[in-house]
């Protein structure tokens, strides 16, 4: 392949559809030759990412992610998807993913990305990484989801920096952990994100029983009850990544399934079980709670209240003596 790419011969032999196929991700619904993805831009739960191949374009409906970018050809989505590549490397990953040939060649020097699109600084900084345990306030929000007493190793205390909309540098920090795609996921009370484009998170154990996860706190909050368990584990981060997941899990003789109960977890269930040999859905674990962390999160406010009835009851002699 050139090191030149034509940017016009990659619109018009390269299938946005395609593209996203072949990167793991699948339509939630089908409407009038559009096609809508939960988006593998920033976090949703709602399908909001519309495509519509026949004209060649997307548009974000739930706003742009972390590039600024929230619409156009199959150039500008490589530009988000892969933000903060270089233009010609988003290129070459267009072509690389698109399984496409591109015969013809121009000097890069003519190439330019688009004049509706000015050159942007990155909008998010990584400033550093710590091991759990010297923010408090991180480590009291994962006491509270059930989790703090399993999350080192697994979770890192990230500290970033985000560029707003009047160029003004703000401070944050959360829990996060990597995904196999580069990017991070953040977590904190008042934020769930990821800095960098999606991507499921593998821890490899067992080779031969996967269990998969819609999200990070859920692994957790299973791990915390099963600590010693061996079995390798897939983690989603988003439902848009599916197709990924399925294809990973494929290998595996055992698939336990750990799921959301809302429709769009039990839709994504109904779809692995079907597609997934012997993959099987083990979310009657947590019946009666939307996933595997508010179960867990309940219990321990059951065991709160009635530790704390107990630490003030006056017939408590154990207690008693103890003071």
């Amino acid at each position: 392949m050139s090191a030149f790419l034509n940017v016009n011969e990659i619109k018009e032999k390269v299938s946005l559809l395609g593209l996203l196929r072949n990167l793991g991700f699948t339509p939630q619904k089908v409407s009038g030759g559009e096609h809508f993805f939960l988006s593998m831009l920033r976090e949703e739960y709602t399908a909001s990412l519309c495509v519509n191949d026949e004209l060649g374009v997307w548009f974000d409906h739930g706003g742009a992610g972390v590039s600024g970018i929230r619409s156009g050809s199959v150039i500008d989505f490589g530009l988000a998807y892969w933000y903060p590549s270089g233009f010609p490397e988003v290129l070459h990953k267009i072509v690389e993913y698109g399984k496409v040939e591109i015969d013809g060649s121009v000097d890069m020097k003519s190439q330019r990305v688009p004049a509706s699109r000015p050159e942007k600084v990155p909008r998010y900084a990584i400033e550093r990484m710590e091991e759990l345990g010297t923010n408090t306030a991180i480590s009291a929000y994962l006491d509270s989801r059930g989790i703090g007493a399993v999350a080192k190793g697994h979770l890192y205390e990230v500290y970033y920096s985000v560029l707003d909309d009047k160029n003004r540098l703000r401070n944050y920090f959360a829990s996060g952990w990597p995904n196999e795609n580069g990017g991070w996921e953040v977590r904190n009370k008042y934020f769930k994100g990821c800095l960098g484009h999606k991507g499921v998170s593998f821890l490899e154990g067992s080779a031969k029983r996967l269990c998969v996860f819609e999200g990070y706190f859920d692994f957790l909050s299973w791990r915390a009850e099963h600590e010693k368990d061996p079995a390798s584990v897939l983690v989603l981060n988003s439902l848009s990544l599916l197709q990924t997941a399925k294809a990973r899990a494929a290998k595996f003789d055992v698939v336990e399934l750990y799921f959301d109960h809302d429709r769009a977890g039990r839709a994504a269930t109904g779809e692995f079980v079907a597609d997934v040999e012997l993959s099987r859905d083990c979310s009657w674990v947590y019946a009666g709670f939307k996933d595997y962390n508010e179960m867990l999160v309940a219990g321990l406010k059951v065991q709160n209240k009635i530790a704390s009835a107990l630490s003030i009851s006056p017939n408590n002699p154990g207690l008693a003596l103890e003071r």
